[in-house]
């Protein structure tokens, strides 16, 4: 069984992206991603197989965005 790593979702990484598919549990209420330490996915940008430990500053092509949800806007 593979080692699940517990990752901030402010590290700049393949499994904290929202355009990273690869399989992960988002705590939104603490702001954790886990993920399996050998993780794979796909960028929805660069449309590659990308390691989910793979780090945003090693792609000129990176889009990197945070997995916090758009803030909600409620009309009065």
């Amino acid at each position: 069984m593979p080692e699940k790593l517990i990752l901030p979702a402010e590290l700049k990484v393949c499994a904290t992206c929202s355009y990273w598919d690869g399989e992960r549990r988002v705590d939104g209420e603490l702001k954790l991603v886990v993920v399996d330490d050998c993780c794979e996915g796909q960028c929805l940008v660069t449309e590659t197989a990308k390691s989910g430990l793979h780090p945003m500053q090693a792609e000129r092509a990176c889009l990197w965005e945070d997995l916090e949800p758009d803030s909600d806007t409620k009309a009065a």
